[in-house]
């Protein structure tokens, strides 16, 4: 687990340039400014209360950041079912993106660390779900 965050926030590519809390999702560098904008977005997805950035429609990049799927896995115990039931979809959805025509900047490399994250979160979120939420 420990070496799939160290090699998820340090992973390779091209330069994130947008600014904001959310800069971090498509920066895929290993540039210590790219390491420093994606920490900083998992604290800001983490820390925020509201939680309207689980719905929103992630980047292609962001499934190779890992900074999403790690706010998802981070928060997993707090979230809702709804929310459980969208952050899974994201991380099943993964897989297309990142071997389909978003994920074509991405190195090999960038994209197997993003669908062994994903499916290691669609696992515990799937758990989560089973263990908390009733089927309707």
């Amino acid at each position: 687990m420990v070496l799939t965050v160290v090699a998820l926030l340090t992973g390779c590519g091209g330069p994130d340039l947008s600014g904001g809390p959310n800069a971090g999702l498509s920066c895929v560098d290993d540039s210590a400014t790219c390491v420093n904008r994606r920490q900083t977005t998992l604290n800001h997805l983490t820390n925020d209360k509201n939680r309207a950035w689980i719905k929103q429609q992630p980047p292609p990049e962001a499934y190779a950041s890992g900074v999403r799927l790690f706010a998802l896995k981070n928060k997993k115990k707090e979230l809702s079912c709804d929310e459980l039931t969208h952050g899974r979809r994201e991380a099943d959805n993964a897989a297309k993106v990142l071997r389909g025509p978003g994920g074509a900047n991405l190195t090999p490399a960038q994209v197997s660390r993003g669908l062994m994250l994903a499916s290691e979160v669609s696992r515990e979120l799937g758990r989560e779900m089973k263990r908390r939420c009733k089927k309707t």
